[in-house]
């Protein structure tokens, strides 16, 4: 039903309220129906009956109006099409987005049966691709002969194709070097594009086939679109009609209605793109092309050979250089701006010698690029982009490029600020974690914990009322002033559904219903009447309209409305004397009034309806609480519509004393109440009084009450009922923690415009003042306020800090300048100017000096150098009086030599020497339209420059010495410009006028682009860079602070974003992941991550590894798609929920582009510095700044392992889970031999990639560091670093084809970091890192040490010439080292020459090399920088900024190189032309990026065939990654924890398992191929431990993890709904042990503090809390199902807690019936020590699978041992002595084996039966997990982040199998060797060593 078609609706018989009907009228919405079906009149059927051109279509038809596709009853769309406001055009346009292009489309006609029936010779599609997406159009044309013809458009497609009924032509983005991978995904920047389509030549040229008409068009995802058009006219897109006729072109224009918007003084071409096809059917005059077009959009004249049938987008390169060069069109070539040349060093520098030299910038933002022509050469129809070219440059020139503005360029980090309109609406979300609330004209989301904020924007005016849902989908909100209008927002993404226009003057509620699928509003008509409107919000989700079900005006007062959370379609509401109950029901909204009684002449403000307990109380029983001005109270039975009980509560201060009184009820004065809300067991109420009281439902006595400083507004319970928000009128938000009584403010807000403000440098802090006549201090890192101070009887004007001492100068409207101190919190000093009201303070950078203007036009300085501010001058007249106050009004340079007003008049601006107040300077800046000055501001001192801004928006720019106009920036803005502020490069410009902030790309010299920021309600009174230049703030009815995307020209991540926001797997599809339905053992993954990690948001994001799949969290960040030139296609992955937690101090987000994994910072000279992953780690061997480098562990192995026999052991190692992402080159891959081998701590793993069958060789003592395989792929080497007892660092030699061991050489002191083989296989070169300073040739014949030097400087790599074996180059510090082999006889000796970095580089340290084509040598820096040397002549000819992180990784192949970097990005480059380049004489060549992908981490290793286009590639995160950049995919090859691994889990049918680590994920994999399936992600937080729930009826979807984490949290994830479930805090600390009962329902939790808290999930409530061992950590917590009658208690459960000081507690358990005894208390004894190896100790206890009256106990003991308990007995039954102490423990539930871990890097695994063990190396760190699964078939070990998996022999588990069929048959069971052995016996072997006390 359409908004607005009101009608008067019927009366019916059904009750009104929720009683009896009344009588009465009341008005509703009657339904029509939606409009004539299908396609009318005009539209011809077939094809042939239709006649010659239509006068209709004439000149031109707008098809999206003519066929209304708003309307959607002519066309049709599917899944994610959405109307939203394009920034460009100004204007609505179809957004068409999806994963899968073809599942979400516009088509018309609406069915394939109907025709459009277009004769247009010309379809015009006006669109814009969506960045890193592809795009798909459809045509479906028919022909005069009745064919029907398809022509497809998209960038998917990569060549032509063509059928008798299907043409394919590409659509291309980027350039290209050659003739393949033409296809791509759109650019960043892509541009809206005017593409000109000539059906009538397409069809003649391609299928000779003669046109008719257009039948259907289908536009599929992803792009934006605007319009189509038809017409048999050739419209020029950049001439406008008045420009044409202007001009007197001979051209034909395109209609208004056509064009696209473009600025004054700007190009067409600059901002847009004209594609043109088939180009030969454009019949351009000559004359046109040097009129309407530059010189880069010339068309050569000639003949039509052929046409290419391919369209290619232009644009300009991201990085262009000085002068762009403009190519001539040829068969071969394609039109555009080509990139500069490169250019070699330093003997050649560039000159450009061609006429067609275009040097327009663009003035958009988001265009990164500019336009080349599109109209192409008559032989090709490609419109080329460049997109990817990077331009090697002159080192001498390196610092003349220039870089467009990112788009946007600011992102609004946070907002101080609350209310505006009103302050009573303040909301919970569903899990208690946030808060939403208005702030003027924003919607502000706050975190509680974390206090991180998401903003919501688009309101025009003030939000006068807010509304969330039952389950926190839909937010709506409503704007003050009219227009009203009503915003529907998808909470959980933050993008705004729908608009709806209300028919109220005003909106003064909002209610939800809990489902979310009805929304009621009321508010007042122009005429004053109260309205009320309910909506249909259930299609909001799904994209539809959202349409008026009811509405109805009444001349009752209307104070606050609810809507029912336990129907939908019952409502209330209270006004002045009385209180009315609604409902709907057949489209009708009809209220009864309830009898009040003696109380109808209350002022009633606030209602809520009870809630339920625990669902058991009936939805018609729940009562109606009502509150009035009065103090009054009323409960209502809605059933009867009556007054149940009116209560009157008293005031806290009673007239007999001055103490507060216990509160009661009584006839006193009432408390005016202004809200309440309920929860299930008490009432918080608001009051004026300025107190939040909380108070049970019978409203007896107060519980709780919290005194404000103002009158409480709004009061609002959290779900959970643990919390109560409250908000007071002064501008005060903060909630009250019931359990803890404590109270916590959340904002605090001015309650007036501010006036001024200013920042501090050195402590982050910001003073404001406002109208409100108070100063405050807030933290810019918290945005919570420090300091307030209040002045009642004057106001402050003007701030600013000091620069170098804790106190600011404050000036007030009487004249008086006061400077506060900030660690006295008072008043230092204050002087009065007796002239006027202070305008404007500032003070000089060094301190020294402090200026004031007042009103009166003074200007007085100050001494501020001492203590004391003192006056030393006052001038009079000189500053203009008219002047505003303003951060502008007074400006002081950089240097402190300058001080700059407007004055004496409002047309000069005077310059003066601040020391001595002499004029400097005057400059007359008036114009004939009697223009004046505003405000000024200086640039920084090396411009020189003095900004003014004027009344007509003009900015004026002067010579801050001469006072000559420098330039001048017109069309800033179309009012005054109060403040401007321009950044310390010189590169950004901030602008205020009005209600906007404009930032400006000041470098640019000609038409600077701008970007225009919203979200002000007021008009915005001053903008300025913080101190840091990395956030601005903008001040008006609100402090903004913003960040800034990109502060400079080394910062460029801004370009990986988080991914689109993509459609993941339904349900289907993970319930088969989840259940391991798919029987592939290497299951196609996602590509990683196209950028960093969004803020924290639901969003679809990739796995912290970087999968593309399903990503949900607990709040929204900005979710965007990473620049890749050619995109990488995302197979479908393991879905991943992601959250961020509230962990202060983390520090992970603060860098634009919101790096999940902290990067190091490059290391100084010598030794770079390293960080360790691993506790205690050694500083290991020199390495790349950015990466994280191998740690040498601190953790001593056992001194001998002696493994057990592979045909005796029983256990054999099956699979290892992880990489390890610390090494460098750690990973091997020969495409021609399929042999794939990589390290996983101090192992080897060698495995067969189709089959994901492992091979693992043992050996090192210690991580390994580094592999290299010969050239002949039968020998491969390994290193690894030194251990504590040897002297040397361990290299081994490994023979492939058998897996062994052939020789073990030694001989550097410390890690190796490097490797190589000669290319001839006869040598193998070892490098040590910067501890050792080692370069050591090796002969392969016999593996004897040859030759070794001792390096002068810290070397980062090396590499043989593959053209000649007797040459290698090392790297490191600035310089290259070239070395010569030289051999007399058996002798080889080392020649060495070594050249320097050129300066003009600047890359730092190299870190990587590889070499190329004879004789080129590529190195990469620290810096990003690729420098190519000549081998030969051992010089540096040519260097580019291949990235912004450091170069760790180089593979050159022909005319490719692969760089990687640091900053996780893998790029492909085409080097083809830069052996050119090498030649003096060579003055061309480019250097382009072909592609790049963004991975999960720094890249350390990688391996790609001779053509580049697939390999393996390893990151710093521990994936291994499969790239074809042939095929565009790339595939997960090994995955895993890149930290500590803390916990171990099984599904009970043991298809799946759960680990959970120090990186806050919990994963799950299938224990079939051991694939990742499903991630949850928690930032910032480690997760502790975790638990799988046992079966619940057998129904797998009920299957949960629970999860415990650092900050005290518990989450319940759904693993079949890939779902967090439940999140709660039940303990203060760390949680450190979980675990389910038996039968699901309860989830015991342990912390570090003692403390086990019982709750359970389907409440979310901790109903038990047991101390018992508190002080010490919980360590375990175990549950076992308790048989009948076993040791004779009650219960169905049998649970134990251990704790870290070797308590161990029993208890049996029934929660059904909150039961809970203790059973047995065990304290055994400890010694003082608390670690081993570095590792703490931890108590283990575990029942005995076998036995569960058995207790088995390991920890830090007397003696190193396992100690058994008998439960039945109550004492230790057996002993079992170990080699150390244990610090992890599993038994079997199979067979009697107990698997034991220990610090020493070993495995024991004991036979309980008959007393046998084995101990297992491999490990590469303490052993601090083991599990076995319930099948006992594996068991799993952990050391750190490797997992490795064993498979228990099948013959040691079937001996054992006998027996173990219950805990019944406990008695009967022997569980030490002694198979014989009685219990008189144990007691006498225990007397014989001494009892302990149990």
């Amino acid at each position: 039903m359409a908004p607005g078609s009101a009608a008067r609706g019927s009366r019916g018989s059904a009750g009104l309220g929720w009683g009896e009907p009344e009588s009465g009228r009341a008005g509703a919405v009657s339904r029509r129906s939606g409009g004539s079906q299908g396609f009318r009149g005009r539209r011809p059927e077939r094809a042939a009956a239709l006649p010659g051109p239509r006068a209709w279509q004439q000149p031109f038809l707008n098809v999206f109006r003519h066929f209304k596709v708003d309307e959607w009853k002519r066309s049709t769309k599917e899944g994610d099409v959405a109307v939203v406001t394009d920034k460009t055009l100004r204007r609505s346009v179809y957004r068409i987005r999806g994963s899968v292009s073809a599942g979400s489309y516009i088509q018309l006609p609406r069915t394939g049966t109907q025709s459009l029936g277009l004769t247009g010779r010309y379809l015009y599609v006006l669109f814009r691709p969506l960045p890193s997406k592809h795009f798909v159009i459809h045509l479906d044309v028919s022909t005069e002969d009745s064919q029907v013809i398809r022509m497809s458009f998209s960038s998917l497609f990569k060549e032509f194709k063509s059928t008798a009924t299907w043409l394919q032509f590409p659509f291309v983005f980027e350039a290209r070097t050659s003739g393949r991978d033409l296809a791509g995904v759109a650019p960043p920047g892509a541009r809206w594009t005017f593409l000109q389509l000539d059906l009538q030549d397409i069809l003649l040229l391609y299928l000779n086939r003669s046109y008719s008409h257009l039948k259907s068009v289908r536009l599929c995802a992803s792009l934006l679109v605007r319009n189509l058009y038809t017409s048999d006219l050739c419209f020029d897109p950049a001439v406008t009609v008045t420009g044409a006729q202007r001009a007197k072109l001979p051209v034909t224009p395109v209609p208004r209605e056509m064009a696209f918007p473009v600025p004054k003084g700007e190009s067409w071409y600059n901002r847009y793109i004209h594609v043109r096809f088939p180009r030969d059917s454009m019949e351009v005059p000559p004359g046109l092309v040097q009129k309407s077009c530059s010189s880069s959009e010339a068309v050569p004249p000639g003949p039509v050979p052929r046409l290419l049938p391919c369209l290619v987008a232009v644009s300009k390169p991201t990085q262009d250089s000085v002068s762009p060069t403009v190519q001539t069109p040829s068969p071969t070539a394609v039109s555009g701006q080509a990139p500069e040349a490169p250019r070699p060093l330093p003997e050649v520098s560039l000159s450009c010698k061609c006429s067609e030299i275009s040097s327009v910038r663009s003035r958009e933002p988001s265009a990164q690029m500019e336009s080349a022509n599109v109209d192409m050469a008559p032989d090709s129809v490609h419109i080329f982009a460049h997109e990817s070219a990077v331009v090697p440059v002159a080192l001498e020139d390196t610092g003349s490029r220039e870089h467009f503005l990112p788009d946007p360029i600011l992102r609004l980090k946070g907002v101080i600020g609350f209310g505006g309109h009103s302050t009573k609406w303040a909301l919970w979300t569903k899990d208690g974690a946030a808060v939403v609330y208005p702030c003027h004209a924003a919607v502000v989301v706050l975190h509680v914990d974390s206090g991180e904020q998401r903003v919501l924007l688009g309101h025009t005016d003030k939000v006068s009322a807010l509304a969330l849902d039952g389950g926190s989908l839909l937010l709506a909100s409503a704007q003050a002033r009219p227009p009203c209008v009503v915003r529907l927002w998808d909470f959980q993404t933050g993008a705004c559904l729908s608009l709806l226009r209300s028919p109220m003057h005003a909106v003064s509620a909002l209610s939800f219903s809990d489902s979310g699928a009805l929304l009621c509003g009321v508010g007042k008509d122009c005429h004053g009447r109260t309205v009320v409107v309910a909506w249909g919000t259930g299609p909001a989700g799904l994209g539809d309209k959202v349409a008026v079900l009811a509405k109805v005006r009444t001349d009752f007062d209307v104070q606050a409305f609810r809507v029912a959370s336990f129907d939908g379609t019952r409502m209330a509401s209270c006004g002045q004397g009385s209180v009315r109950l609604w409902r709907l029901r057949g489209g009708v909204l009809r209220s009864c009034a309830v009898d009040l009684g003696e109380h109808r002449a209350l002022q009633f403000t606030d209602l809520a309806f009870q809630q339920a307990q625990d669902g058991c109380q009936e939805s018609s029983a729940r009562m109606l609480y009502v509150c009035s001005r009065s103090g009054h109270v009323l409960e209502i039975d809605p059933q009867r519509r009556a007054v149940r009980h009116a209560r009157c509560l008293l005031p806290t201060q009673t007239s007999s004393g001055p103490q507060p009184q216990k509160q009661t009820l009584g006839s006193g004065p009432g408390i005016a109440i202004s809200s309440l809300s309920m929860s299930p067991a008490l009432c918080a109420v608001g009051s004026e009084d300025g107190y939040l009281r909380l108070w049970p439902l019978d409203f007896s006595s107060v519980l709780l009450e919290a005194e404000h400083e103002g009158p409480v507004s709004s009061v609002c319970v959290s779900p959970n009922g643990f919390r109560v928000l409250s908000a007071t009128s002064t501008g005060y938000l903060g909630f009250l923690d019931v359990a803890s009584r404590e109270y916590s403010v959340l904002a605090r807000a001015h309650t007036a415009p501010v006036l001024a403000f200013s920042t501090e440098r050195s402590r982050g802090q910001l003073a404001t003042v406002s109208q409100d006549r108070t100063v405050r201090v807030w933290d810019l890192v918290t945005l919570r306020q420090l300091y307030d101070f209040t002045s009642p009887s004057e106001a402050p004007c003007a701030i600013t800090f000091h620069p170098t001492r804790p106190a600011f100068f404050c000036g007030f409207s009487s004249g008086a300048v006061r400077a506060f101190s900030l660690e006295a919190a008072e008043v230092l000093v204050e002087h009065t100017c007796p002239r006027g009201a202070i305008t404007g303070l500032a003070v000089t950078p060094d301190g020294n000096l402090l200026f004031s203007s007042c009103s009166q036009g003074s200007l007085a300085q100050y001494s501020c150098a001492g203590p004391q501010c003192r006056v030393r001058r006052v001038a009079a007249d000189v500053v203009c009086p008219d002047a505003h106050p303003s951060l502008s009004t007074l400006a002081v340079s950089g240097d402190s030599r300058l001080l700059a007003f407007v004055g004496p008049s409002k047309c000069t601006v005077t310059v003066m020497d601040p020391a001595s107040l002499d004029e400097l300077l005057r400059v007359d800046v008036s114009t004939p339209d009697l223009d004046s000055a505003m405000a000024v501001c200086f640039g920084p001192t090396s411009l020189g420059h003095l900004l003014v801004s004027m009344s007509s928006g003009r900015v004026v720019v002067l010579d801050a010495m001469s006072g000559r106009t420098v330039r001048e920036l017109c069309g800033v803005h179309p009012v005054a410009c109060p403040s401007l502020a321009l950044s310390e490069d010189a590169r950004l410009l901030l602008t205020a006028a009005g209600r906007t902030v404009t930032v400006w790309d000041y470098s640019a010299q000609r038409s600077p682009g701008s970007q225009v920021y919203i979200g002000h309600s007021e008009p915005v009174q001053a903008v300025a860079f913080t101190p840091d230049q990395q956030q601005v703030l903008s001040v008006g009815d609100a402090i903004f602070l913003w960040d800034i995307v990109a502060t400079s020209e080394s910062d460029r991540s801004l370009s990986s974003a988080p991914p689109a926001c993509e459609a993941g797997p339904g349900p289907r599809q993970l319930e088969d992941a989840a259940s391991g339905a798919s029987g592939l053992p290497r299951p196609q993954v996602p590509v990683p991550w196209q950028a960093p990690p969004p803020r924290p948001g639901v969003h679809a994001g990739p796995l912290e590894g970087g999968d593309g799949a399903l990503s949900m969290s607990d709040d929204e960040g900005p979710c965007e798609k990473s620049h890749s030139p050619e995109g990488l296609r995302q197979a479908p992955g393991p879905p991943v929920l992601e959250e961020e937690a509230g962990a202060a101090g983390d520090g992970v987000w603060g860098a634009a582009g919101g790096s999940r994994e902290l990067a190091m910072p490059a290391s100084p000279r010598g030794c770079p510095s390293m960080r360790s992953t691993r506790k205690g780690a050694a500083q290991p061997s020199a390495h790349l700044g950015s990466y994280e480098h191998f740690p040498a562990s601190h953790t001593t192995p056992a001194k001998s392992v002696s493994s057990p026999a592979a045909s005796s052991a029983h256990l054999r190692l099956k699979a290892v889970l992880g990489y390890s992402g610390s090494g460098r080159a750690n990973m091997v891959w020969r495409p021609d031999t399929g042999f794939f081998a990589y390290t996983c701590g101090r192992l080897v793993v060698v495995e067969d990639l189709h089959s994901g069958a492992q091979q693992h060789w043992l050996g090192h003592p210690e991580e390994i560091s580094t592999l290299a395989l010969s050239h002949d792929a039968q020998v491969l080497v390994s290193a690894s670093g030194r251990g504590r007892a040897a002297a040397h660092c361990q290299i081994r030699v490994w023979d492939v084809s058998g897996g062994l061991c052939q020789h073990l050489l030694s001989h550097h002191d410390a890690a190796v970091q490097a490797l190589a083989f000669s290319p001839d296989d006869r040598l193998l070169v070892t490098l040590g890192d910067c501890g050792d300073g080692t370069l050591a040739l090796w002969s392969t014949a016999t593996y004897d040490l040859v030759c070794s030097t001792r390096l002068l400087e810290p070397v980062h790599g090396v590499a043989f010439n593959p053209w000649d074996a007797d040459q290698l180059a090392c790297l490191g510090q600035g310089a290259v080292s070239f070395w010569l082999l030289q051999q007399h006889e058996a002798d080889i000796s080392l020649q060495v020459h070594r050249e320097l970095v050129p300066e003009a580089v600047g890359a730092g340290e190299l870190t990587s090399l590889c070499y190329g084509p004879l004789p080129l040598l590529y190195c990469g820096s620290s810096s990003g920088q690729v420098c190519v040397w000549d081998a030969r002549a051992g010089r540096c000819f040519l260097a580019w900024e291949a990235d912004d992180g450091e170069i760790g990784v180089l593979l050159c192949s022909g005319s490719r190189l692969i760089s990687g970097s640091g900053a996780r990005r893998l790029r492909l480059w085409a080097v083809g032309t830069v052996p050119e380049l090498r030649l003096r004489s060579a003055r061309s060549g480019s250097v382009f990026m072909e592609h790049e992908l963004s991975l999960d981490g720094g890249v350390v290793s990688a391996s790609f065939d001779d053509s580049m286009d697939m390999g393996v590639v390893g990151t710093t995160a521990g994936t291994l990654w499969y790239v074809s950049w042939a095929e565009g995919a790339s595939t997960r090859l090994v995955s895993g924890h890149r930290s500590k691994v803390n916990e171990v889990v099984f599904s009970p049918s043991e298809s799946h398992c759960a680990t959970c680590g120090e990186d806050g994920s919990v994963r799950v994999w299938s224990l079939a191929s051991l694939e990742l399936v499903i991630q949850f992600q928690v930032l910032n937080q480690s997760c502790l431990c975790l638990a799988w729930s046992p079966p619940s009826c057998g129904r797998p979807e009920q299957q949960r993890l629970a999860a415990g984490y650092g900050d005290g949290t518990l989450r319940l994830f759904s693993v079949s709904r890939t779902a967090l479930e439940l999140k709660m805090r039940p303990h203060p600390s760390a949680l450190t042990a979980v675990a389910f009962s038996t039968d699901g329902q309860t989830v015991l939790s342990g912390d570090k503090d003692g403390l086990v808290a019982v709750s359970r999930p389907c409440t979310g409530m901790t109903f038990r809390v047991l101390s018992d061992h508190r002080g010490a950590p919980i360590s375990t917590i175990q549950v076992t199902r308790k048989e009948y009658g076993d040791l004779g208690v009650q219960g169905t459960d049998l649970w134990l807690a251990a704790s870290g000081d070797r308590r161990v507690s029993v208890w049996a358990s029934d929660w059904r019936w909150n039961h809970c005894e203790l059973l047995d208390w065990l304290s055994f004894p400890m010694t003082a020590a608390l670690e081993t190896q570095g590792h703490l100790l931890p108590a283990l206890a575990a029942f005995c699978p076998w036995d569960r009256l058995l207790l088995v106990h390991v920890g830090l003991g007397v003696h190193k041992e396992v100690i058994v308990y008998s439960l039945r007995q109550k004492q230790v039954v057996e002993r079992i002595s170990l080699p150390f102490f244990a610090i992890s423990l599993s038994l079997s539930p199979g067979a009697h084996l107990m698997a034991i871990g220990f610090a020493e890097c070993m495995l024991r695994l004991v036979d309980c039966a008959l007393g046998t063990a084995q101990d297992f190396a491999g490990h590469g760190d303490a052993v601090h997990l083991c599990r076995f699964t319930p099948s006992a078939r594996l068991l799993f070990t952990v050391a750190h982040n490797e997992i490795l998996v064993w498979e228990v022999a099948s013959h040691w588990a079937a001996d054992h199998s006998v027996g173990c069929s219950g805990p019944h048959q406990a008695p009967r069971q022997r569980f030490g060797p002694e198979a014989g052995l009685s219990m008189a016996s144990c007691q006498d072997r225990m007397a014989g060593t001494g009892q302990d006390s149990v």
